[in-house]
């Protein structure tokens, strides 16, 4: 377990460029933050004024998608890239949703931080022998998935939910997306589910909007974790042909929103696209 000294430590060795995990923390009324991931985010909000709801969007899919897992059967949760702690962590969503309490979820991101708060949240808020939080490279996936099977809260012989939610915009092209997506889907379990969000730069309002997506993109370039935009064509490859449960891939505050769902008139303004998928039986 990591102590909260340790996770000053890691804090304090990570200041010298805004972190995307602690600028998004930021972005949806977090804490984690600190003052170059805020001023940052500032920057960004001034040519995006929307950034914070774009964000927020992701985070609310997220919550809808884990329930939605749970009413479809699947009670074990890997979440890579989980990123730093904040409300409507997977655990807490899905023991809403499960009142039996048996959901088992491993929270999984590379970055010290992330890593450090997470496993402090879990000693407060969480049951140590269903949920945890491990160090592991998304790019890493061989690695990856020996820390998950070695784990033991998940048990890879039954079906899983993967969630890699507002995390492929940090992955370029030639970071072999296609191939780490590969590898995670040939080793999840028939009826496993794939949940997958991303920025989008599809269908930009007007050219101003056009530019301001091109120019998120340059700004990133200076952080921790630079990014792309992909369309809905470009991204749907990621779920490998299975088949995606109903609504499809849309637009993430079009897949079962609710009364808090942001977008939810407009889910095209958003900029966030999602869906979730599941494994066919053999």
């Amino acid at each position: 377990m990591i102590e909260r000294d340790e996770a000053l430590r890691a804090v304090e060795n990570s200041l010298d460029r805004p972190s995307a995990a602690r600028v998004y923390d930021y972005f949806i009324g977090g804490s984690t933050n600190w003052a170059i991931d805020r001023a940052f985010a500032e920057k960004v909000r001034t040519r995006l004024p929307l950034m914070g709801d774009y964000c927020m969007t992701s985070r609310q899919f997220l919550g809808r998608a884990v329930r939605e897992c749970v009413r479809h059967g699947v009670h074990q949760f890997v979440d890579i890239g989980s990123g730093l702690p904040t409300a409507g962590n997977v655990h807490e969503v899905a023991d809403e949703e499960r009142p039996e309490h048996d959901v088992h979820v491993l929270y999984i991101d590379n970055e010290p931080v992330a890593l450090a708060h997470s496993q402090i949240l879990l000693a407060d808020t969480a049951d140590p022998e269903r949920h945890q939080a491990i160090a592991a490279d998304l790019l890493q996936p061989e690695e990856l998935w020996d820390r998950v099977m070695d784990s033991d809260v998940i048990d890879v012989r039954r079906p899983v939910a993967l969630i890699v939610n507002a995390v492929l915009h940090f992955i370029k092209d030639d970071q072999d997306p296609d191939g780490l997506l590969e590898y995670y889907r040939h080793r999840l379990a028939p009826g496993s589910l794939l949940v997958l969000s991303q920025m989008t730069n599809e269908n930009p309002v007007d050219d101003d909007e056009r530019q301001a997506l091109a120019d998120l993109l340059e700004y990133y370039e200076s952080t921790t974790n630079p990014g792309v935009l992909r369309t809905m064509a470009d991204f749907e490859r990621f779920f490998g042909g299975w088949p995606l449960l109903k609504p499809g891939l849309v637009y993430a505050p079009a897949w079962h929103p609710d009364k808090a769902t942001v977008f939810a008139k407009v889910p095209s303004e958003s900029r966030v696209i999602g869906g979730v998928a599941r494994k066919p039986s053999l």
